[in-house]
């Protein structure tokens, strides 16, 4: 949604904005302090971080197994199992599916030859307007990683759905979009 709608939106369900200003920004993230008026009639601040589109996409193989990354994520200081995922801070004007396309190979070397579209979702709307889509990737063939430097650490594992599964019972994957995109797969009947 624009940022014209969404104003719209929050006005007719009774939201007044009072002010608006940007209070930090650097090429990934911008931070927002919206002074509001509640529908209750009280005052409010929100503080809202802008983020691009990004892309989640689940890689299965053709004997079934599927590939996570694992990487550390330094504002929580772990090193987390992920779907393959991103956004790209330098361009606005591709499509999900370039961009599921994009990170896929750039994470892990993957090239897809089927691309599913398994829904959207939004990393946080209590703070964030960041928008995701999700992906189910097959047909894959193997290449080389094309990792920014940040992703110099990032591992590339394949699994079975077994083990993916365990692996979520046990509490070992932690990632929240990771686990969403999973359940959105998996509820579409494509897993």
């Amino acid at each position: 949604m624009d940022e014209e709608t969404i104003r719209q939106a929050q006005k007719k369900a009774g939201y007044q904005l009072l002010s608006s200003k940007e209070v930090y920004k650097n090429p990934w993230t911008a931070v927002r302090e919206d002074r509001i008026i509640h529908p209750s009639g009280q005052k409010g601040l929100y503080g809202i971080v802008e983020r691009g589109v990004f892309a989640v996409i689940l890689p299965q193989h053709e004997d079934g197994k599927i590939s996570l990354v694992r990487q550390f994520r330094y504002p929580v200081g772990e090193r987390l199992w992920e779907f393959p995922m991103g956004m790209w801070e330098t361009r606005s004007d591709v499509t999900p599916e370039e961009l599921a396309l994009g990170e896929l190979r750039e994470e892990t070397g993957l090239r897809a030859g089927e691309l599913i579209h398994a829904g959207t979702m939004y990393q946080g709307a209590g703070y964030s307007t960041q928008k995701g889509h999700v992906f189910l990737a097959r047909n894959l063939v193997r290449g080389e990683a094309e990792r920014e430097a940040t992703e110099a650490d990032m591992t590339v594992h394949d699994v079975t759905l077994a083990q993916f599964e365990s692996m979520l019972a046990n509490g070992d994957i932690t990632c929240m979009v990771t686990i969403a995109a999973f359940a959105q797969i998996r509820a579409r009947g494509l897993i």
